[in-house]
């Protein structure tokens, strides 16, 4: 039994913050350009069709989508074999590099045709880095934690992957109500992504001080990824335990605020705002979310949330048309079952994998996840309307992944790969020992 000394103490700590306030500005970076697509639009994809310039920008953000397992495939390998302290550094180095570069880049009026080549080339640099971003902070965590507090610390990484789609969302808001629209045309939209320079370098600061986990005895040849391969049950596991989470929570992060405009016309600025609340409301549920997750175990926290999300998911659609004030409550409620599956898989897919794979394992899994159910959501929730003519039929969409989400909790409580139930107060001990390798 380790004892659990003030300097381990300190390294979780560091561990946390590390790896809450770089997912928070990489995930920052990566969806800011989503909540600017309207305004890059016309000015990267010129057409007299405003609707064929937003389609082209939104097929570009897609690329950010799907380009992540690629991603999660580098610097999982960069992770397992040399350490998971340099493949963040890299990733998030990778980030900030192309999001700064965004903010200064030529429009299509300045540089023809080479400036839309080279916002695809950054959206997809921006995927690639978003990619290892929450497998490596997921893993460095769960490494530094002891069990008896692993879901509470676990939250810093959904905690800080919300907070980045709330911090985009609100900078985009006060930089265009700051601005008329001419002024955001022309150089308004560059602010936000020009402020990731200074956040990278807050958060280069944080993460070269915290402690390596991974011990060079782990370090062996050969590709982590193909040693999954040949025992694939715990990534089809994380996987699917992503699909679970991004299927159900997509729908709020990027679809919901579409519907509330577009279905039921509620004017945009409002919307966004609501939009704002709602995640930031579920960010700040996130670490209670933590605590009830080591009080009843990861596993029944992500089932919990996936149940809410069943029951739930319906009804909250439902009532959004009866007015905005009704449609907020509503957004939030909806929102809420995320904090749960969040927090309970980021504390799960660690612990599903041995040392020597497991940053290739979460950041693989969750990506494969998140192309599936998080990039498709807004599109299939109106692909489902147009099919059925049903207002409601993105609440099956999300029902459907939740369903998925209890099964492959009841498969992995089954497997005993990881304890459903609380962890034992009687000692602490660091996960990673208690993974088998």
């Amino acid at each position: 039994m380790t004892e659990w000394t003030e300097e381990k103490r300190r390294t979780m700590r560091r561990a946390a913050l590390a790896g809450g306030v770089g997912t928070l500005i990489e995930y920052y970076d990566f969806s800011l350009y989503g909540y600017l697509a309207v305004v890059i639009a016309p000015l990267f994809f010129p057409s007299g069709d405003p609707v064929v310039s937003l389609l082209a920008s939104l097929a570009v953000f897609a690329t950010g989508y799907l380009i992540r397992p690629i991603g999660g495939v580098f610097f999982g390998y960069l992770g397992d074999r040399f350490g998971r302290r340099r493949a963040l550094l890299v990733t998030l180095l990778s980030m900030g590099t192309s999001s700064t570069l965004l903010g200064i880049l030529p429009t299509h009026a300045q540089a023809g045709l080479a400036a839309t080549v080279l916002l695809i080339v950054i959206r997809m640099l921006q995927g690639f880095s978003a990619g290892g971003e929450v497998g490596g902070s997921a893993t460095v965590i769960a490494e530094s934690t002891p069990a008896r507090l692993k879901a509470t610390y676990g939250a810093f990484t959904p905690f800080g992957a919300t907070g980045g789609f709330a911090l985009a969302a609100a900078v985009a808001g006060l930089v265009s109500g700051l601005t008329t629209h001419e002024q955001m045309i022309s150089w308004g939209w560059r602010l936000p992504f020009l402020l990731a320079l200074p956040l990278t370098l807050f958060c280069l600061w944080i993460r070269t001080r915290v402690a390596e986990t991974h011990g060079t005895t782990a370090r062996r040849t050969g590709s982590p990824l193909v040693a999954l391969l040949r025992k694939p049950a715990p990534l089809v596991q994380a996987s699917l335990v992503s699909l679970g989470v991004n299927g159900t929570a997509y729908v709020g992060l990027t679809y919901l605020s579409i519907h509330l405009i577009q279905r039921l016309h509620y004017p945009p600025t409002p919307v966004y705002w609501l939009a704002t609340a709602a995640i930031g409301i579920t960010t700040l549920t996130i670490p209670f979310a933590g605590r009830l997750g080591d009080r009843i175990g990861p596993v029944r926290l992500y089932a919990l949330g996936s149940a809410g999300f069943v029951v739930l998911a319906y009804p909250a659609i439902a009532v959004m048309g009866k007015g905005l004030g009704i449609a907020a409550i509503a957004y939030v409620v909806f929102q809420l079952s995320s904090a749960a599956t969040q927090v309970g898989a980021y504390t799960v897919l660690p612990q599903l994998f041995g040392p020597d794979t497991r940053y290739t394992g979460v950041a693989t899994g969750w990506n494969i996840g998140v192309v599936i159910g998080g990039g498709s959501a807004p599109f299939l929730a109106v692909w489902l309307i147009q099919r059925t003519g049903n207002v409601l039929a993105p609440a099956w969409f999300v029902i459907a992944n939740a369903v998925i989400g209890l099964a492959v909790a009841f498969w992995i409580h089954r497997s005993g790969r990881v304890s459903s139930g609380p962890a034992r107060t009687d000692g602490v001990r660091a996960v990673h020992s208690e993974i088998p390798g």
